[in-house]
């Protein structure tokens, strides 16, 4: 085994595996496989493990799945494994996950019928896929009637669609479709409206062909092919169809729940109608061919209207009312038919009720008689050679006569249809080519399988043979075109089965020879059968349990066919005397339907049966007349020889295959049976297909394409400049066996599996190389995240801190000033609290103390006196105790002493007894003595102190003493006082027990009042923190209401704005609606006025020029404008005969159109006379008053008129002396002061200059007076001339005296008037330029405030540094400027003065010249007067000019040819003023105006509008010319708006541009002409762009990589391969880009107004996001990520254009929204919920069905992106539902935004235009 298998069947590989249910189940390797293992360990997608075991002879491994990425493809063919199970899983996953009914595989449209509308069918999706290759969008039945139509034209060669499918499949559908595709895209050769009657064959076709079966409400029950003819210009001219078995077997019997042909059960249910009340006709139920199905109702489908879209149909192919009712009769005599009951007679023959009510009503209806009919349905006519005898029939054998009958009318009927369905669609014009749309019947097997299948069934083994070959045929020229070794593909060729067939001896030989046989049976074919081909074809089988059966093996299946019924069914016997009874009808329809019954060469395949589906029906061939005896060609052969003129005519065109697919049995939306598609895609040929692509090399790839998606698996060192080389080099490596892969010349070609090979090589190298990414992004990505974290909290933590240290700042202050209020509130409170007590405690206090002292005193007073008492008392006691002690006590000593001395003297008496005693007594005796003196002295000292003392205290004692006494002297009088006093305490005690009374009361009271304030606090408190909560509610309920007021009000603003809004949008919808609708009508009158000139040009060409010529488009003439004279109505209406005498023959339609159109036309011309004669009458009767008035005020005039002159002559006079004094003070001082300002000559020719200034007010009104009555007398005489009296202006004019005198002065006045109208326009002049120069001083006053302004809000914002240093900057740079204006000023004054000296040199010099020449010549007074000032004259007439051309009335042929046919815009848009041919026929204009020549300005405008239409005619696909003339076209609309006189349009014109204002026509209408006209080239603008820019914007905007390596690309398949147009070279955004940029620099260049060049812009913008978008929804490879960001790209780069234009506000940005929406819809996520709901968001310019397809379509280019699952798409739409959108798709891009002409007036004087020699207008005359 090779190592690219080893490689694919490892772990985590899935595989395909087959399953009873679903068919094939995908099944994931969960262990490698090795070589050598006899089963595989697998795990289903449910999480099932199982064991799978090869097939131990084969060791075929299973198939396996494709990569992801591939799934889903627009082309089978495009998969890496073409197998089965890969076909079968893709078709489902486009069919149920992405909603996509159609898919090709290879060269074959499968299409699967969805059993739901879609709308993919619309005019906008055939636009789309008009012109497309194939292979570039999405598939659908419209690219391969795109790829069909194109092909027919490039290769002229006939085209075939073959549409195959069973039952229910779409094939009707299908074909419908197409051939609608045919009729919208190519039109019409000519108005007959072909393309409609070829839609309209369809209603009918359906109603006689169509049924109702158990698989398909409106199954086709046979087979059509329908050729649609073509001219050489490539527009249908009409049509050609043939059919092919005819189910008549429906027509007697239908199957349960399925009914007969749609048009019996429309007549029943139509039976109420008035006009069917002869037809005898009531409810379905009541007829036996039409209940037999039960059901005679589909639901959903009204009988009734169908049968009047039938009739419609019926009417526009030609079929008259009473052919209707003729066809209705047979139809409803059928149903008649067989109701008629036959009964029983005896065992041998039948008979029929004599008054039988269905019989009855079939012969009134049919016009056969009741007696012929009844014989010959129960009796049969037998011949032999010598008689003719008549059998009765049984009622079996007479009720399957009626049955035959009853089939063969409908078939004969069915067969008249078609002709004349054939005789209506066939034209007269010859047919150059057609495409053929074959709609039959596929494979089919039954239960039960008889003789129709087998015609079926053969029908399909020869078109399988056809599909083989060609598909063979295809496969072989791709190989030898790239130059690859052709080695012979091993493909079923299923030519045996069709020569046991066909063949000599085959099936239908012995079936036709059995029929041949007297006693030929259905056993005894079968046993011819046997015998014949049993042994010898391998193809033909015999069943086991049956001798009447046989199989055959199909190409698709086998298939057992019972022999029951093919013998009858083959002969399709009818009673030829029930025939002849119907041609001797008196119903004229009847007898036309069997009057071909002799001569038709294949009779319409009739197959009598009962049950079954039989159809069996061939159309007639004309061509060929046969005898009677070919008129018995069985039914086998008929078809056979049908089959093979089919086949001949397939193999002479080139065939498209279109195969349909019935998903499921029940009618189920989107439910797809895998076990129903597989058996469809077997027999229709689609895996045959992918198996002969398998069995070559089916994947193939460009160079390029390879090296942009295996760029991955090279190395730097591997990549060559040579692309192809590179690959070589790099597959080689890759894949070791060289048998996997070829090199073409162009492509590399891969076998099967390979590419699924490479891609896992570059998967895993991506794999490898993402984690090393994601490895190092996330680590980079978890850093920056950190550190952003990291730098986040230290932020929010420095914040915080902050915050809160603040906070705690705050909150320390706020405590501290709490606590300091606190402290000075309390100290308040207690200072307050304390004073009160204070002074309370004071007076209590000052009371008490008051009586405590007085107690007090009292007290002492007592106790003083108490103590002397004591004292007294004491003292004597004392003295008398202590007299008594001292007594005993000294008595006691005395004792004591007396017994211790006795004690003594006895113990010294001892001690003097010892020497020792008495020498320690001695010893001590000094010491005591020493002792005792010194204790006598000192109390000797303390005696004597104490003796002071005592000396002292006595004294004291004394003075105490007095004291004393008079102290008790004292108080014994304040005892006195206190005895007195005695009594006022006790009061005052009274009155202190009353007041502790009142205290204790006052207390008791204040603490009641306490507590009452202490209650009253709380509750205060309470109330007031209840106050404060209801406050704060209030507050809170009145912020609320604040709130919701503003909310409201805010609301009320924005929905009164919305509201305001909404309703101007809508009035700008409205005005742009109606602005669409009225262009529309102009380009559809355009449209209509080109086909008339058409028809008018074929009239003439056939009539004058010579057989085959064929007219260019230079040839063409142009129409006439509406507003024209009576000699082109003239001319118009020759051209109009002769174009309805040349298209009468044509057609009727045609011609009625045209002659509507001549009767609109003549009565416009009628209307137009009425007018002009009404006018003509007006100025005859206008001019008569004119007459009668002239002869009254003449002589009054004349009278004026001598006055005037008289008065001339006085100034003529004045004049005269005015000169001579001032050419007498020039030549008195003609020296050097001449010229000076102060001298006397300036002075006179000022004073003179002033008194002309003072007088021309005054005259100027009298000349004009003068000139207007000079021209009236002109005109007058004009008038006279052909009058009888014209001797009295004769004799008028006799009476002037001195007529030279008089011109002489209206000469001089003249030159005096032009000389000072040249002063008062130059003062105007320079007055309007200081004006000018204010204004622009004021100007650059402001904008330098307002830059000062801004300066200064600038400075304000900068540190003080900085705006000190940009306050520097900015003086400096002021004084810079300021300087450098005083300068320019300076030089400018000193180049003004040098020049003024000069012009004053000049003119005193000439001034004294003229002086001198004066003198010198001067003869007398009259050549003073005649002599004119030629250096004043000569400039003065150069600027008289009027800005007025004049030509002549033969030179306007030429001035339209010069100006406008011949003109080349190039040079005129290069070299001269924009708009120069514009301003030169107003100018001519203005000077026809000037002279009140009505004729000539009509002529001139409608000579103008005929040539700018010719030349667009001939030229319209050139951008330049077309933008030449609209941009011409409308400034000629603003001149004759500009100076139109309407005060609306000369806001902004000068005085001398209001000067040259049109005079004497109003010419609004022709304004409105040329409006319109504008509006038509503007159409025409954006069509030319259009064809310029359609090729690039697919090509640049999506499949271009602006963005190189960005988009992947995937495998193509072989639509991509066999595109139908040669690539004509890349576009790429830079094309487009330089496109815009070339149309946006004509447009310039020729002066288009910036306005319309924004429209222009606009229209562009929305061409490109139209075309794209539609594409991209229409191309499933363009929804990727990466397209999505190179769309975005591209339109940023679009936007940048628009940016560097300046364009940016005209709206074209807007146009791209849709786009920019859908590319935001490819990137953004399609997950979760939160995803849905951005999505629904962020889409707003998108429909609910674009994002659904966007959705659908989303295909990943690589395998790490993920699809979009179902359930997400259907959130979305959940989500989307109540959107109130249209349901249309694709944008509409043929819409054109209505366009308007904004007023734009140009600033350019006429009289300033020069026109150039190159112009060739030499014949103009400037006025």
């Amino acid at each position: 085994m090779n190592r690219e298998l080893e490689y694919m069947f490892l772990e985590s590989a899935r595989v395909w595996i087959p399953d009873a249910e679903d068919v094939w189940k995908s099944a994931e390797l969960t262990k490698d496989y090795k070589n050598g293992d006899a089963s595989l360990q697998l795990m289903l997608e449910d999480g099932t493990n199982i064991e799978h075991t090869l097939d131990p002879k084969t060791k075929n491994l299973p198939y396996l799945r494709n990569p992801d990425i591939l799934v889903g493809e627009n082309d089978l063919t495009a998969l890496s494994y073409l197998h089965e199970p890969a076909v079968l899983h893709n078709l489902k996953v486009r069919f149920i996950d992405s909603k996509l009914i159609y898919t090709y595989c290879g060269i074959v449209l499968v299409a699967i019928n969805p059993y739901e509308t879609l709308q993919i069918y619309g005019t906008d999706i055939i636009n789309a896929y008009s012109g497309q290759n194939m292979g570039d969008m999405d598939p659908h039945i419209f690219a391969v009637a795109e790829e069909a139509y194109k092909q027919m034209a490039r290769d002229e060669r006939n085209q075939s669609i073959i549409v195959s499918g069973e039952s229910g499949a779409g094939k009707t559908v299908s074909a419908k479709y197409a051939m609608r595709y045919f009729a919208t895209v190519s039109g019409s050769a000519s108005e007959a409206n072909v393309e409609e009657k070829v839609l309209a064959s369809n209603p009918i076709m359906e109603a006689i062909g169509n049924a109702k079966t158990t698989r398909n409400d409106n199954s086709s029950r046979f087979g059509k092919y329908i050729e649609i003819g073509f001219d050489h210009r490539y527009r249908i001219i009409g049509a050609n169809m043939r059919t092919y078995l005819l189910e008549k077997s429906r027509v007697i019997f239908q199957a349960d729940e399925e009914r007969n042909y749609h048009v019996f059960y429309q007549l029943c249910a139509s039976s109420h109608l008035p006009e069917f009340k002869t037809l005898r006709l009531s409810s379905a139920n009541n007829f036996l061919y039409t209940r037999q199905g039960r059901s005679p109702v589909i639901y959903g489908v009204d009988d009734t209207k169908e049968l009047c879209t039938t009739r419609n149909a019926f009417t526009l192919l030609g079929i008259n009312e009473s052919y209707q009712m003729g066809l209705f009769q047979v139809l409803a005599a059928i149903l008649h038919l067989g109701n008629v009951e036959i009964k029983d007679r005896d065992s041998d023959s039948s008979l029929i009720a004599p008054n039988n009510n269905h019989l009855t009503a079939f012969c009134e209806l049919v016009g056969v008689t009741y007696q012929d009919m009844s014989q010959w349905l129960c009796h049969r006519k037998l011949k032999t050679a010598t008689e003719t005898y008549i059998k009765p029939l049984p009622r079996l054998q007479a009720t399957n006569a009626r049955d035959a009958l009853s089939k063969h009318i409908y078939a004969k009927l069915f067969n008249w249809i078609v002709e004349h369905v054939n005789k209506a669609l066939i034209t007269n014009v010859k047919q150059h080519s057609f495409i053929g749309v074959l709609d039959i019947y596929g494979f089919e097997t039954f239960e039960i399988n008889s003789f129709e299948q087998f015609c079926i069934n053969y029908a399909n083994e020869k078109l399988q043979q056809q599909f083989n070959m060609h598909v063979f045929k295809l496969e072989q020229e791709e190989y030898m075109k790239e130059q690859i070794p052709w080695t012979l593909i091993d493909f079923y060729d299923n030519q045996p089965c069709i020569n046991l067939i066909e063949a000599k001896m085959g099936i239908l030989d012995l079936l036709d020879e059995e029929c041949k046989m007297p006693r030929g049976s259905d056993d005894t074919w079968a046993q011819k059968l046997y015998n014949t081909h049993l042994k010898t074809c391998s193809l033909f089988e015999k069943p086991r349990m049956s001798n009447r059966a046989f199989i055959i093996q199909h190409f698709a299946d086998k298939v057992e066919y019972q022999c029951d019924g093919f013998l009858e069914k083959n002969k399709d016997t009818v009673n030829e005397e029930q025939i002849k009874v119907l041609k001797a009808s008196k119903f004229d329809l009847l007898v036309e339907l069997f009057q071909d019954e002799e001569k038709a060469t294949s009779p319409t395949g009739q197959v009598p049966g009962t049950g079954g589906r039989t159809r069996l029906s061939i159309k007639p061939n004309k061509s060929r007349e046969t005898s009677s005896k070919e008129h018995k060609k069985t039914v086998g052969c008929q078809f056979r020889n049908s089959l093979q003129m089919l086949m001949e005519t397939l193999n002479a065109t080139t065939p498209h295959y279109v195969r349909c697919i019935k998903p499921n049995d029940f009618k189920l939306a989107f439910t797809f049976d895998p076990k129903r598609a597989v058996q469809q895609l077997r027999a229709c040929g689609v895996l045959e297909t992918i198996r002969i692509s398998a069995a070559g090399f089916p994947s193939r790839w460009t160079y390029q394409e390879f090296f942009s998606r295996y760029r991955v698996l090279m190395k730097q060192k591997d990549v060559l400049p040579d692309k192809k080389l590179t690959c070589r080099n790099v597959l080689e490596k890759l894949v070791q066996d060289q048998d996997k892969y070829q090199f073409g010349k162009t492509k590399i070609f891969f076998r099967a599996g390979q590419v699924a090979y490479l891609e896992k090589l570059r998967a895993d190298k991506l794999r490898v190389a993402c984690i090393r990414i994601q490895k190092t992004i996330r680590c980079w990505l978890a850093r920056k995240k950190y550190l952003r974290q990291r730098s986040a909290a230290i932020t929010i933590q420095r914040f915080t801190r902050g915050y809160q240290a603040r906070c705690l700042a705050k909150f320390m202050r706020r405590t501290n000033a709490a606590t300091t209020i606190q402290k000075y509130q309390r100290m308040c409170v207690e200072r307050k609290r304390y004073r009160q007590k204070q002074a309370a405690a004071l007076a209590m206090q000052t009371i008490l103390r008051g009586y405590m002292a007085r107690l007090k005193y009292q007290g002492l007073l007592r106790e003083h006196k108490v103590v002397v008492i004591q004292k007294i008392v004491r003292g004597w006691l004392a003295r008398c105790w202590y007299k008594r002690c001292l007594y005993s006590i000294v008595y006691l000593q005395c004792c004591i002493r007396r017994m211790r001395a006795r004690r003594e003297l006895k113990k010294l008496k001892i001690e003097a007894r010892s020497v020792e005693h008495f020498k320690k007594l001695n010893k001590g005796m000094e010491n005591k003595i020493m002792q005792l003196q010194r204790r006598i002295d000192e109390q000797t000292k303390e005696n004597r102190s104490v003796n002071e003392k005592l000396n002292s205290l006595e004294s004291s004692y004394s003075a105490e003493s007095e004291r004393m006494r008079s102290e008790v002297n004292r108080l014994r009088g304040v005892d006195e006082e206190a005895k007195n006093k005695t009594k006022q305490v006790s009061s005052l005690q009274e009155e202190l027990e009353r007041l502790r009374r009142e205290l204790s009361t006052t207390q008791q009271e204040k603490k009641t009042i306490e507590d009452w304030a202490q209650t009253y606090r709380n509750e205060m408190e309470k109330m007031v923190s209840e106050l404060k909560d209801q406050n704060g509610l209030l507050k809170k309920e009145k912020d609320d209401l604040n709130r919701s007021i503003q909310e409201q009000s805010q609301q009320m603003t924005e929905k009164m704005a919305r509201a305001i809004a909404e309703e101007t949008q809508q009035l700008e919808t409205d005005l742009n609606e109606e602005r669409s609708r009225y262009q529309n009508l102009l380009t559809e009158h355009l449209r209509l006025e080109e086909k008339y000139d058409d028809l008018k040009e074929r009239t003439l060409a056939s009539n004058v020029s010579k057989p085959g010529h064929r007219r260019t488009d230079s040839t063409h003439s142009s129409n006439e404008s509406e507003y024209t004279y009576n000699s082109e109505y003239a001319e118009l209406e020759e051209g109009s005969r002769a174009a309805e005498d040349v298209t009468r023959g044509i057609d009727t339609s045609l011609t009625l159109k045209l002659q509507k159109r001549l009767t609109e036309l003549e009565q416009e011309k009628q209307s137009l006379r009425n007018e002009l004669e009404n006018k003509e009458e007006q100025f005859q009767r206008a001019r008569a008053r004119d007459d009668v008035a002239f002869k009254k005020a003449r002589g009054a005039e004349l009278e004026y008129e001598s006055l005037k002159r008289q008065e001339l002559e006085s100034e003529n006079k004045k004049l005269k002396h005015n000169l001579a004094e001032m050419r007498q003070s020039l030549l008195g001082d003609a020296a050097t002061h001449a010229g000076a300002p102060g001298s006397p000559a300036y002075k006179v020719l000022l004073d003179q200059l002033n008194s002309s200034c003072e007088e021309l007010d005054v005259r100027k009104e009298e000349v004009l007076i003068l000139r207007s009555q000079l021209v009236s007398q002109k005109e007058a005489m004009h008038h006279k001339e052909t009058m009888t009296e014209p001797s009295v202006y004769v004799e008028d004019v006799s009476k002037l005296k001195d007529a030279d005198e008089i011109k002489q002065a209206y000469v001089g006045l003249k030159d005096t008037n032009r000389l000072l109208e040249h002063q008062l326009q130059t003062q105007r002049r320079s007055h309007d330029n200081e004006v000018e120069s204010l204004r622009g001083e004021l100007q650059n006053v402001k904008e330098d405030n307002n830059r000062q302004q801004q300066l200064l809000a600038q400075n304000l914002q900068l540190p003080p540094e900085a705006r000190i240093e940009a306050s520097l900057q900015h003086e400096i740079t002021r004084l810079t400027n300021e300087n450098l204006d005083l300068m320019e000023q300076l030089e400018k004054q000193d180049r003004t003065i040098r020049k003024l000296k000069k012009q004053l040199k000049v003119y005193s010099k000439r001034i004294g010249e003229m002086g001198a020449g004066q003198t010198e010549g001067q003869t007398s007074p009259g050549q003073m007067v005649d002599e004119p000032i030629h250096p004043v004259n000569i400039p003065r007439r150069e600027k008289d000019f009027q800005g007025m051309l004049e030509y002549k009335k033969e030179d306007e042929l030429k001035l339209v040819k010069n100006l406008i046919l011949e003109l080349k815009p190039r040079g005129v848009a290069v070299n001269l003023i924009p708009g120069l041919p514009a301003y030169v026929l107003f100018m001519c204009l203005r000077h026809a105006d000037y002279v009140n020549d009505d004729q000539k300005v009509r002529t001139l405008l409608t000579s103008t509008i005929n040539s700018i239409k010719k030349i667009l005619k001939k030229r319209g696909d050139d951008f330049e010319t077309v933008s030449f003339w609209l941009s011409n076209t409308c400034r000629f609309l603003h001149c004759l708006k500009q100076y139109s006189g309407d005060e609306a349009f000369m806001k902004h014109n000068t005085s001398r541009q209001n000067e040259h204002c049109l005079s004497n026509f109003d010419l609004a209408e022709y304004r409105q002409v040329i409006s319109d006209l504008a509006i038509q080239i503007y159409q025409q603008l954006i069509k030319c762009m259009e064809n310029i820019l359609q090729p690039m914007i697919v090509s640049g905007m999506l499949e271009h990589e602006t963005i190189q390596g960005v988009s992947g690309v995937k495998p193509t398949g072989l639509r991509k391969r066999t595109s139908s147009i040669a690539d004509e070279g890349t576009y790429t955004l830079d094309s487009i880009l330089r496109q815009l940029s070339a149309f946006h620099s004509t447009m310039c260049q020729h002066g288009t107004d910036p306005e319309l060049i924004k429209q222009v812009v606009k229209q562009q913008f929305y061409i490109i996001g139209a075309v794209t978008l539609n594409n991209l929804l229409l191309r499933k490879d363009m929804c990727s990520w990466s397209k999505g960001m190179q769309i975005r790209y591209n339109v940023s780069q679009l936007e940048e254009w628009l940016r560097d234009k300046g364009l940016m506000m005209c709206g074209a940005k807007e146009t791209l929204e849709p786009l920019i929406q859908a590319a935001q819809l490819l990137q953004v996520k399609k997950k979760t919920d939160e995803d849905a709901e951005a999505i629904c968001s962020m889409c707003q310019g998108l429909t609910t069905a674009q994002i659904v397809k966007v959705l659908n379509l989303y295909t990943p280019v690589n395998e790490f992106e993920e699809r979009v699952s179902v359930s997400f798409i259907r959130t979305i739409q959940t989500r989307l539902r109540d959107r109130c959108e249209s349901p249309q798709l694709l944008m509409d891009t043929k819409m054109i935004y209505p366009v308007t002409f904004p007023f734009n007036p140009s600033s350019l004087a006429l009289e300033t235009i020069q026109i150039p020699g190159s112009l060739n207008l030499g014949f103009l005359t400037r006025v």
